[in-house]
């Protein structure tokens, strides 16, 4: 090392001893170098130091995706399948059968129905010129009637109608009950009647048969 000029040679030799035993100086030395070092990486390594000094996590990115809703629809079923052609049998040969006649002869002599048995005489008309009436009045046969003992103590009463069948004679051939009221009430009726004699009924004045209601009246009488 070049000594300045005008500098004694002890004052060298005393300022290196200072410098190298002096504690102070050697710690400002030492960080104003590392300072320099450290501005200098900096600047040659931008990139390196953002790196080395960042202390956030990485970002995640989720992407969405628009889903469409898709439709069900509704599909025709599948045709049918086709038939399988089944090969026919042979045809048989069917020998003559003689079969026999069924025809039916129609101008066959058919036997007549029975004739119903009519016989005009019983026909009985149901009105004339002139009624069949009792001789002597509806109150000859009342007086015929007999009351019967169950129906006087059961309190029966009423009418009883008797359809009398008068002949040209004027005698009830048959009696019938159109409306009775039982008891034995209807029985007495249809005999008072049947043994009454009538005035037979007349059309265009010659006796003919004729049908006739006849009332009889059945009636307590309180003493």
């Amino acid at each position: 090392m070049r000594r300045p000029e005008g500098l004694p040679p002890h004052f060298e030799r005393d300022r290196t001893v200072d410098l190298g035993t002096s504690p102070t100086i050697v710690f400002e030395m030492s960080l104003a170098v590392s300072l320099v070092v450290c501005i200098a990486v900096f600047r040659l390594f931008p990139d390196v130091s953002r790196t080395a000094m960042s202390t956030q996590a990485p970002k995640e990115f989720v992407e969405f995706e628009d889903i469409q809703s898709t439709r069900q629809e509704n599909r025709p079923p599948p045709p049918p399948r086709p038939p399988i052609p089944i090969e026919a049998p042979a045809d048989e040969i069917v020998e003559d059968v003689d079969l026999a006649s069924t025809e039916i002869d129609v101008r066959a002599d058919v036997a007549p129905p029975p004739a119903a048995d009519y016989d005009p005489s019983e026909e009985y008309f149901v009105a004339v010129e002139e009624m069949p009436e009792p001789i002597g009045g509806l109150a000859a046969i009342q007086r015929n009637v007999v009351y019967p003992e169950i129906a006087r103590r059961a309190g029966v009463q009423g009418r009883v109608y008797v359809l009398a069948f008068v002949n040209e004679q004027g005698d009830a051939t048959r009696v019938e009950i159109l409306r009775g009221i039982g008891a034995g009430c209807d029985e007495a009726a249809a005999k008072a009647v049947r043994n009454a004699k009538f005035i037979p009924g007349k059309q265009r004045g010659k006796p003919v048969k004729v049908r006739v209601s006849i009332p009889i009246r059945f009636e307590l009488v309180l003493h």
